[in-house]
């Protein structure tokens, strides 16, 4: 039997894609026997087996698989467990190294999708939409003016290089930008510990300074003359990190440029068609009192769909992403506001104005994750127009900020969940060499009250 699989295979190498196996590779699973002697082919050889079906087959065979084997998209989700537009997302997005065919299809190694599973150590992480600017006090009020139109970033600024230092460790920015204008010795000598951090390997590093250093940092390093130009060169190294290939809903609505890097940051939330909880429900309760609002809504948008989280005065639990105003509240960096919607020419033949339920204001905010991330945002909605006032803007941010505070501590959580879980797997198993010992059992004679232990 192991004869005609192998005689199959060898005419039938090039509908595999593979070199010819020899005999005692290839095993017949045809049987609950043959799946026995497939795993113990694992455990003797160090393999790893794939069954394969061809059509030019009679029965099915099992293959050994090297580290490096090419997946597609499809192969890729069942080794996840994830739907294929999940892991064509998270290609897509970056998370997993990929290519393409000369036919247009998305190629990856197992190596590297086993290795996002497993999650080891030594894998870098892909960045976040975080950015760091490292600069003077008077320096910094400029960079957040520049910085404060660029949706797709969320800025933190220190004018301590110590303090930046220390939060940095706790996240994967997209960009670290330090301002030598003064010369500051402390943020020159910042330079170093970051391009010898391994965690930020994928994050880009910018000086500011006119005339620029001489060679400093290597090619790790890129060096702009003014803030301006900083924010320039990040954002095209935003558009370039994502992608230039588009979307099916291009030209539809308004997209981030980091759009699949976001959508992948949604999926990796878990949140989208989950039930209702009072975390959120609170928020969407306290946005429509105190806004004195009918509608209220947690949203999170997918490629396709406007998803409520939440919902206050609003029956049907998602609408097209199309019908979304919350499509150009993730392109802000705070409140975006429409006082009349069936008078604004971008949302004025929507189906939600025209038709019932016949909305006409609305306002939101973003609400991101742990990483940046808008994934979606907290809004009130009003079947009369009307404008917000100082206090009312105040609290919607607020609450939008509870949000995302609510994002983030889930995020930690399943980060720490993770870690435990790797540690355990990675544990010497109970009674094993460098593990834990197994206890003894206490063994006492008869009648050997208080006297301890007896001997074995």
């Amino acid at each position: 039997m192991l004869r005609r699989v192998a005689l199959y295979l060898r005419d039938a190498a090039s509908i595999h894609g593979r070199e010819r196996q020899s005999i005692n590779s290839i095993i017949s699973i045809n049987s609950p026997r043959s799946y026995r002697r497939c795993f113990a082919f694992q455990l003797k050889h160090g393999v790893r087996i794939r069954r394969v079906r061809s059509a030019s087959l009679p029965f099915s065979v099992a293959i050994p698989m090297t580290n490096k084997d090419i997946l597609t998209t499809a192969e890729t989700a069942r080794l996840f467990g994830v739907s294929v537009r999940t892991a064509q997302l998270l290609i897509e997005g970056g998370s997993i190294p990929s290519w393409k065919t000369p036919g247009g299809h998305r190629r990856v190694y197992r190596a590297d999708v086993e290795a996002l599973i497993e999650g080891p150590a030594a894998a870098v992480a892909p960045p976040s939409a975080m950015v760091v600017i490292i600069a003077a006090a008077d320096r910094l009020t400029v960079y957040d003016r520049l910085f404060s139109g660029i949706s797709e970033f969320a800025v933190e600024g220190f004018a301590d290089p110590f303090a930046a230092l220390l939060a940095i460790g706790s996240m994967r920015p997209f960009a670290i930008v330090v301002d030598l204008h003064d010369c500051d010795p402390s943020r020159r000598a910042l330079l170093p510990s970051l391009l010898h951090d391994p965690a930020l390997g994928r994050s880009r590093i910018l000086t500011v300074a006119a005339p620029p250093p001489a060679s400093e940092g290597g090619a790790r390093v890129s060096h702009v003359g003014t803030p301006e130009a900083a924010a320039a060169e990040l954002r095209k190294a935003l558009a370039d990190a994502d992608g230039r290939e588009t979307l099916p809903t291009e030209g539809i609505f308004p997209l981030s440029l980091n759009e699949r890097q976001r959508l992948v940051a949604l999926e990796r939330s878990g949140l989208v068609d989950t039930v209702p909880e009072e975390a959120f429900d609170r928020l969407t309760w306290l946005a429509a009192q105190t806004l004195d609002a009918p509608v209220a809504l947690l949203t999170l948008l997918t490629q396709t769909r406007q998803w409520f989280k939440s919902r206050i005065g609003l029956d049907f639990p998602e609408t097209p992403r199309s019908w979304s105003f919350c499509n150009h509240t993730i392109l802000q960096n705070g409140i975006f506001a429409v006082a009349d919607l069936a008078s604004d020419a971008r949302f004025a033949a929507n189906p939600a104005v025209v038709g019932p339920p016949g909305f006409r204001f609305y306002a939101g905010v973003p609400v991101r994750d742990g990483d940046g991330f808008a994934v979606g945002s907290l809004c009130v909605i009003d079947y009369e127009p009307r404008v917000l006032g100082e206090t009312e803007e105040k609290a919607l941010l607020a609450l939008a900020g509870l949000a995302s505070d609510e994002l983030r501590l889930r995020s930690a959580e399943r980060a720490l969940h993770q870690a435990r879980r790797r540690g355990e797997r990675d544990a010497p198993p109970v009674g094993s060499r460098g593990g834990r010992r197994s206890a003894r059992p206490t063994v006492r004679h008869p009648g050997a009250r208080g006297r301890g232990p007896a001997a074995d």
